[in-house]
């Protein structure tokens, strides 16, 4: 495993800074050798050669390696300055290290393209019971709008003649939410599909925010009739740089995620406010909020809460928390002392964008 950036330097500079390091470890140790000896310069060295091993490719440590034996022979070895070795031992003893050195660094090597592979396959094992658990979600959340349409238009075909003009409404209610429901799911899918793409580049404009959120309301009003909605807008705030397709989905979800837990007949709250140095964006709720153990998790790909009314696909608010961060804001999740859920998200006035241009 990488612990450190070093091996995505290119292989030039790996080789510079590794002959670099050699050397001036090998400058330090050459005045300190009347006080420790030559032999402790050789297992100074065989450390220096094995830490380089961790941090850089097999080559660049290669030759730092040679090179540091080199050096040692020469300029440590008695005689020095010549690659002459006076004894047997010494002989035997440079031998061993040339051979340590060259084996620590292939072996080091081994060992880390090993953990490389084992890394690959637990992503692979990671990604595919990810995807097994959104089948299984999507075996239920796009099952179940699709009975009701199927069901709905069967009933119609059906009985037709003997359906009052009042059923035959309900009917044709029940196709569209059905249907609007499973535009939803799929919606998050595609956005889900985008994200991972990574195609996710906002176009920033300027946007009349609080016209936009009266409009996305409206448009879930038209859905949902269970619960109340109290838009409070700041007056001050009227136009700002989003992407108008991002901001509707984040008010969209966190909406939709608001109604799913919170109870029937209560008020869904939306509330802007303008700072100084950026807007916020209040969406809270009267329900019984989220489990404490389990807010740092909302926000994960495919999490879901266990007590939801419906299992749900677990995209909603991941996909809110990509949204927002990819145009420079900020989500935050907390219960309120009421009761409910409170989702502050803030977009800085001066932040840095992402390309603003749509792949």
């Amino acid at each position: 495993m990488d612990f450190l950036a070093t091996r995505k330097y290119s292989i030039s500079k790996q080789y510079v800074i590794c002959i670099s390091i050699i050397l001036l470890v090998c400058l330090t140790t050459y005045f300190t050798v009347p006080i420790t000896g030559y032999k402790v310069v050789a297992l100074v060295l065989l450390l220096l050669v094995s830490v380089l091993s961790i941090l850089f490719d097999v080559f660049p440590v290669l030759v730092s390696a040679v090179l540091s034996a080199l050096i040692w022979n020469y300029f440590f070895i008695p005689p020095t300055f010549n690659f002459h070795i006076g004894t047997s031992e010494d002989a035997l003893l440079f031998l061993m290290y040339f051979v340590i050195a060259s084996m620590n660094v292939v072996l080091t090597f081994k060992i880390k393209e090993s953990e490389k592979i084992n890394q690959k396959e637990q992503e692979k094992e990671k990604t595919i019971q990810l995807y097994n658990t959104l089948l299984n979600s999507l075996s239920h959340e796009l099952r179940t709008p699709i009975s009701v349409i199927l069901g709905s238009i069967d009933t119609l075909q059906e009985n037709d003649e003997q359906l009052s003009s009042t059923n035959k409404k309900v009917l044709f209610r029940e196709i569209e939410l059905a249907s609007l429901r499973l535009n939803r799911q799929v919606e998050n899918l595609l956005n889900m599909s985008r994200i991972e793409a990574g195609i996710l580049k906002p176009k920033m404009e300027l946007i009349e925010v609080n016209s936009l959120i009266f409009s996305v309301i409206d448009q879930i009003k038209k859905e949902v009739h269970s619960h109340q909605f109290n838009i409070e807008t700041d007056e001050k705030l009227s136009f700002y740089l989003f992407d108008r397709v991002f901001l509707e989905q984040i008010i969209r979800n966190l909406v939709y995620n608001a109604i799913q837990h919170s109870p029937e007949d209560s008020t869904i709250f939306i509330e802007t406010k303008l700072e100084i140095d950026g807007c916020n964006v209040f969406i809270y709720d009267e329900g019984k909020g989220f489990p404490f153990q389990e807010i740092e998790f909302v926000f994960n790909r495919f999490y879901r809460i266990d007590q939801s009314k419906s299992g749900g696909t677990g995209l909603g608010l991941s996909i809110v928390k990509e949204y927002v961060e990819a145009m420079g804001g900020t989500v935050k999740l907390a219960n309120r002392a009421e009761g409910g859920a409170f989702f502050t998200l803030f977009f800085p006035l001066n932040h840095e964008l992402p390309e603003t241009e749509n792949a």
